[in-house]
């Protein structure tokens, strides 16, 4: 998850890691950009922007279903959250290298139709990029990690009682920095504050 606060460019180091991996020689497979509707265009001008060299598939709107032959020859595959459950039957049969869920509070509900068709995905690698992870309760984060690392925070039931019941309703003073430890490796978060002596002035 990377977890770094708004403005920080979340996407341009998404866009990085792309290239990375392109130029690597790992990218074998594409790699998919799932983002709210409002934003894909985003992603479709910064791909353009910062790394020309790719090819990006955009699967929008009504034409998108004459595309889909293209996948395997992308670099790039962007859809957003509406539509990648109504793809899934299309999308699943095709291997990716890695899949970036932006605004990933986007499936902070593990029974939305969108956080169940994220976790049929044939990924290697998965990305959030989320500023606020965690929004109202603890079960948002494990339903994020349930699409990133399956299993890892075990299944809901279990943790509801090892970390949702104490830390929420019983104010217990350890389970909270216990749980901290273990999702620790997988969160990479800069605040405004800590970066502030890199930033270049305000402009308005």
């Amino acid at each position: 998850i990377l977890a770094d606060d708004m403005g920080l460019g979340k996407t341009v180091q998404a866009i990085a890691h792309i290239l990375t991996e392109k130029n690597a020689g790992r990218l074998t497979a594409p790699a998919l950009v799932v983002a709210p509707t409002s934003v894909v265009h985003n992603w479709q001008h910064e791909l353009a922007r910062f790394a020309p060299q790719l090819k990006v598939l955009m699967l929008h709107g009504a034409e998108r279903s004459g595309r889909f032959d293209e996948l395997a020859h992308s670099d790039v595959v962007i859809s957003s959250y509406p539509l990648l459950p109504r793809d899934i039957e299309i999308l699943e049969k095709q291997p990716f290298h890695l899949a970036i869920f932006d605004e990933a509070q986007y499936l902070k509900n593990a029974r939305t139709r969108a956080s169940e068709a994220a976790t049929k995905l044939r990924v290697t690698h998965r990305m959030a990029l989320s500023g606020t992870p965690v929004e109202n309760n603890l079960s948002e984060l494990w339903s994020l990690f349930h699409v990133l690392l399956p299993g890892f925070l075990g299944d809901s039931r279990r943790f509801t009682q090892l970390y949702r019941t104490p830390i929420e309703k019983q104010g217990n003073v350890q389970r909270q920095p216990h749980l901290a430890r273990r999702i620790k490796p997988f969160i990479l978060r800069r605040t405004k504050d800590t970066v502030a002596q890199a930033l270049p002035p305000k402009t308005e």
